[in-house]
């Protein structure tokens, strides 16, 4: 296949906590409510290790509250790393103490990014949807963080599946909270276009990656040159890379910072 290429990644940074081993869940939790030196200097690291990737989806970013000194996670990443556009999704605004938020960082000028409501019963689960290139032959990409149980997370694969179904060529990404071999993945795959990776990607937890719960799959128009995940312990995630051929007639516009 001739076209584009493009280089994705998929981070939970668990707003700039490095958490290394599971004590520090308890030891670091004061870490969520209040600022604290170390926060910028983590990611700085992950402004580092994002700074050669294209399109980049972030799970668990502030927009700017106490516990990160008013600083928008999203705003700061993008400048640390040099990406010219980026956009912030607040999923619980918990007002001056926290901004619980999704984020996108770009190197590719988006015609189109809107926010999904996502069904829960507890509000404060959405997607963000970033269209690149014109609308007959565009690329869509959507970044989300769902819910911890089933049959939310059934739900929300369901409507996230009907928005994927509206564009020929499209990338899904995020902290899922679910193993690809789940039945509502499996439901997802079973009426979408979108392809299952060919071997599973392990992120969770950092410090021992069991768990392969962060994603990034593509539709079938998609070639996929090279999936992995980066041993990067900067969150109690480790981030997900991908790099994809694009095809020849999605017009992307890339700019650099």
């Amino acid at each position: 296949m001739t076209g584009q290429t493009l280089r994705l990644l998929s981070y939970n940074v668990q707003v700039g906590i490095s958490t290394r081993r599971p004590h520090h869940y308890v030891t670091h939790s004061w870490k969520h409510l209040i600022p604290h030196n170390q926060r910028l200097l983590n990611l700085e690291k992950v402004a580092d290790l994002i700074r050669g990737f294209d399109i980049i989806g972030l799970q668990e970013v502030d927009a700017g509250s106490i516990r990160s000194n008013y600083i928008n996670l999203v705003e700061y990443l993008a400048f640390q790393g040099g990406f010219p556009y980026w956009y912030h999704q607040v999923n619980r605004n918990l007002g001056r103490f926290a901004q619980h938020s999704n984020g996108l960082l770009s190197h590719y000028h988006p015609a189109e990014v809107r926010d999904i409501n996502l069904p829960t019963l507890i509000p404060g689960r959405n997607a963000i949807l970033a269209r690149f290139g014109s609308r007959e032959n565009s690329l869509a990409v959507v970044i989300m963080h769902l819910s911890l149980g089933t049959r939310a997370r059934n739900k929300q694969l369901g409507f996230i599946s009907d928005v994927i179904n509206q564009h020929k060529h499209a990338v899904v990404m995020g902290d899922m909270n679910c193993k690809l071999n789940s039945k509502e993945m499996r439901q997802m795959f079973s009426c979408t276009d979108l392809r299952e990776p060919e071997e599973e990607i392990y992120t969770f937890p950092s410090w021992r990656p069991q768990h392969h719960i962060d994603h990034i799959l593509v539709t079938s128009g998609l070639k996929i040159n090279e999936a992995k995940v980066l041993s990067r312990p900067y969150s109690d995630h480790l981030p997900i890379m991908m790099e994809i051929t694009v095809p020849d007639d999605v017009e992307l516009t890339r700019r650099a910072a």
